[in-house]
Order: structure tokens, then C-alpha cells, then sequence
């Protein structure tokens, strides 16, 4: 097998595994497969106990930062008024800037399935409203009585925002420098 010590730098080179073995003991250390497919395996001299704590650690941060967007839902009808279909629209666009994705559901009554075009417009144009912070990640899909678009945030839209909120809150004046001021 090829053997790695302790530091992860320097290779011992090809040496037999009963050989390895006692090396990793005399260290007072655990000998770890690395590559069982490798040709020939690589094995590492360090703490087992020491690799699974940070094997848990990477496992976890990679969890935080993929678990970040939510998928956040908004319904709306053919006939949703002008007015609904502002607020709807900003809504979306409050949600795309805290970067999550936004499923638009177009909900069908009665004789309303009879014009399914009407939905999809009113989808397309929350969708054309917001073409500057997201873009759409599946067209309208028609599913029973419902059509569905999902658009999803432009990549750095959400760390912008962020920046602009910081900025924001530095430039705000503390109580403490309010009260110096009068």
C-alpha cells in the first residue's frame, strides 16, 4: 500500500501493510484507508477519532450553506385585479432578494380552465417584473387545475442585498451618537 504520514505531506512510499501498521502504532496513531480503489491503496498514518470530528465539521457547514434557499410559494387567479398583482409582484421580489426561489401558482376555477393563456400571462409577467434580480428555472407547466412557474435568484443577487442592508445599518445613526449630536 502507499502509505501518507501523520503531517499529509510527506509519502513513505509503497511499503507492505503489517509494515504500515506498525508504523501507525508506534506513533500512537490509527492507520486510515484513504483510496481502497487506488492502485495501490493509500493509507494514512493520523487520528481517527481527530478525522471523523472533521469529516462531521465539513459535513455541517456544507449543510448550513445548501440548506440557505427555501422555496417560498405565491397563488394567484387568471382574474387576480391590477392592484393584487403589484403586490404579489413584490412580494416575489422580496423573496428573491433574501435569495430564495418562488414557486407562481396560477390556480383555475370552474370555466377559467377553458382559458389557461390568461394564467400564463399573469405568471410570464410577475416573471418579466423580475428579470433583473431572477431568472426563471421551469416554464409554466400546466398540472390539473393549477399552472406552476418557479423562478429562482440571479447568482450574487442575494449577497448584494445583503452589502446594501450592512451599508445601511452602518450609516444609521447610533443612540449613543444621537443623543452627542443634541
Amino acid at each position: 500500500m502507499r502509505l501518507i504520514d501523520a503531517d499529509g505531506k510527506t509519502q513513505l512510499g509503497i511499503i507492505p501493510s503489517r509494515q504500515a501498521l506498525e508504523l501507525a502504532r508506534a506513533k500512537g496513531l490509527d492507520l486510515i484507508e484513504i483510496a481502497p480503489n487506488a492502485q495501490p491503496p493509500v493509507c494514512r498514518i493520523m487520528d481517527y477519532g481527530k478525522y471523523r470530528y472533521e469529516q462531521r465539521r465539513r459535513e455541517k457547514e456544507a449543510h448550513k450553506k445548501s440548506a440557505a434557499a427555501e422555496l417560498k410559494a405565491i397563488r394567484i387567479h387568471p382574474d387576480t385585479q391590477t392592484h393584487d398583482m403589484q403586490r404579489f409582484t413584490n412580494d416575489a421580489e422580496r423573496f428573491v432578494l433574501e435569495g430564495h426561489k418562488v414557486k407562481l401558482t396560477c390556480m383555475f376555477r370552474g370555466r377559467e380552465m377553458t382559458h389557461p393563456e390568461l394564467g400564463r400571462q399573469r405568471l410570464e409577467l410577475i416573471a418579466e417584473k423580475l428579470k433583473e434580480y431572477a431568472h426563471i428555472e421551469s416554464r409554466p407547466i400546466m398540472q390539473g387545475r393549477q399552472m406552476h412557474l418557479i423562478i429562482a435568484p440571479n447568482p450574487g443577487v442575494a449577497k448584494k442585498m445583503q452589502e446594501v442592508k450592512q451599508k445601511a445599518k452602518a450609516a444609521l445613526p447610533t443612540p449613543a451618537t444621537a443623543e452627542s449630536k443634541e
